[in-house]
């Protein structure tokens, strides 16, 4: 029976219900087009610092999309969520995977373009 119970751990891993990470500012106000050009060079980068790249592509769907349907892709993909901000997953492997959190979220002092 300890394993059963084992199995039920590791599932409820791979389901950890995700959300989107607390409000946070960045170092210095940035526009949209720069936090667009910083999450674009992060995920250009990102699969040369290891992992697989369906992982990669997989996060990056997920951090793009509306809670239930990045939830749906995180489950899919077999993503492990350490933190359910997804600042750190790891795949069924171990590889780590850290996301920064201005892929994941706006910065509270997002200075907003006319």
């Amino acid at each position: 029976m300890g394993c059963t119970g084992s199995k039920r751990t590791r599932g409820n891993e791979n389901t950890k219900q995700i959300r989107k990470p607390k409000p946070w500012k960045h170092a210095e106000p940035i526009t949209r087009t720069q936090l667009m050009q910083m999450r674009d060079e992060f995920w250009d980068t990102a699969p040369h610092y290891g992992g697989r790249k369906e992982i990669w592509d997989a996060l990056r769907a997920a951090a793009e999309a509306e809670l239930i349907l990045a939830q749906a892709i995180i489950d899919s993909a077999g993503v492990i969520v350490q933190n359910d901000d997804l600042t750190i997953c790891y795949d069924e492997r171990g590889a780590k995977y850290e996301l920064p959190k201005y892929v994941l979220s706006e910065p509270i002092n997002l200075i907003h373009e006319t």
